[in-house]
């Protein structure tokens, strides 16, 4: 979680250090329709995470920047993303790995500020639902196991805050989400309440996208 965290100080201190410049810069922002896709690396967080257990993922959708002035604009994108985490373990009994895999029908809702003409910083919140969700092992344990989403908790929600460089059509950048909602459904049994896994999503994401318009 280090990188991820040291990751929004950055851009927090960017935002803060840049936003006098946009009236001297050639920043424009245009209407866009398009089609992206990105390499994920997702994770499971609670009080205390661990780094080691990043599950390597995709998303792919479409998205649509509407300008609401010269440099800022509302960016909803609608993308099917996996989220995640993954376990590594070996001890004297047992070794092996154990992915936990999360697909989630995802849309965000972004406010994107154009920096320069090519360079934007864009924030807000998203929205999810989960449509499948599974447990696999590899080592000296081997399965493969669908779990019921009736299970899981099939709503999440949390914030989202990245950069983007665009070369007409092609844009790249980074963003990472935030989850503010526990993966697990909160469930009483004999008279004991509990949440698992009692775990929060979180995820960093390298994205292209392509302009159609």
């Amino acid at each position: 979680m280090k990188m991820q965290s040291n990751f929004l100080c950055a851009l927090t201190l960017f935002l803060t250090a840049s936003f006098g410049m946009l009236h001297a810069q050639d920043n424009n922002v245009n209407t866009e329709f398009g089609v992206k896709g990105g390499f994920n690396m997702s994770n499971l967080y609670q009080s205390k995470a661990d780094d080691n257990n990043v599950l390597y993922g995709f998303n792919a959708g479409v998205y649509a920047t509407l300008p609401i002035s010269d440099f800022i604009a509302i960016q909803p994108e609608i993308l099917f993303t996996t989220k995640g985490a993954e376990l590594d373990y070996n001890n004297a009994l047992v070794s092996g790995n154990s992915k936990f895999k999360l697909n989630y029908i995802e849309v965000p809702l972004l406010v994107r500020v154009n920096i320069t003409k090519n360079f934007n910083v864009h924030a807000g919140g998203y929205a999810s639902y989960l449509v499948s969700s599974k447990v696999t092992g590899d080592g000296d344990f081997n399965f493969d196991q669908e779990i019921n989403t009736d299970d899981l908790n099939k709503f999440d929600a949390g914030l989202a805050a990245g950069v983007g460089v665009d070369f007409n059509p092609i844009s790249i950048g980074l963003r990472y989400n935030y989850g503010l909602t526990t993966v697990g459904k909160e469930r009483t049994v004999a008279g004991t309440t509990y949440t698992f896994p009692d775990a929060k999503n979180s995820n960093l994401t390298l994205y292209l996208s392509y302009k159609l318009n």
